[in-house]
């Protein structure tokens, strides 16, 4: 099971692209909701998460995915259970992405030295010790990071060729359209 994790200020392209870019391909996914079930976009789009954080069982864990937008990024770093979610998931060599301004919270864990990143241009700062990439979407051992909600469905597109393989976000990308 794939989880991505709401926090209210969230962007939403950046997590609602993927999702269905996984959906497509037949990957389970869930929507978390870290500040509630009801969770707000920095557009003031409100989601309904698929769960709550407190529902959250880390059992079944296949990839994780953390949404940009600075205000949902802020509210999911400095919630103790997401830090716990991603410290596990480095652990067990578990499927990190984050898109955006999110990949700073990856960088302020020191989880990305060494690791070919990208994120927003003014969050690259944050992306301690990696090796910075001006590609829009980089894959990395067990990260998967993006600039920002243009490449929404790339990044969406990498993860599910990550899970399932190129052939199966190929066949994802022609039925879109998307070049």
């Amino acid at each position: 099971m794939v989880y991505l994790f709401l926090a209210d200020g969230f962007e939403i392209i950046e997590a609602m692209s993927p999702v269905d870019m996984l959906r497509r391909g037949d990957i389970e996914v869930k929507t978390v909701g870290v500040t509630g079930k009801n969770v707000t976009s920095s557009c003031n789009i409100k989601v309904e998460a698929d769960i709550t954080i407190d529902e959250f069982s880390y059992n079944d864990v296949e990839a994780i995915i953390l949404p940009g937008g600075s205000d949902g990024v802020f509210n999911l770093e400095k919630d103790n259970r997401i830090q716990n979610v991603i410290d596990k998931a480095v652990d067990d060599n578990i499927l990190i992405c984050a898109i955006c301004a999110a990949p700073s919270i990856l960088g302020n864990k020191g989880l990305l030295r060494n690791v070919n990143a990208t994120s927003y241009p003014t969050f690259m700062k944050y992306l301690d010790g990696a090796v910075l990439s001006e590609n829009f979407v980089v894959r990395s051992g067990n990260f998967i990071t993006a600039r920002g909600a243009g490449v929404s469905v790339d990044f969406g597109l990498e993860i599910v060729s990550a899970i399932k393989g190129k052939d199966e976000a190929k066949r994802i990308r022609e039925q879109i359209q998307c070049q």
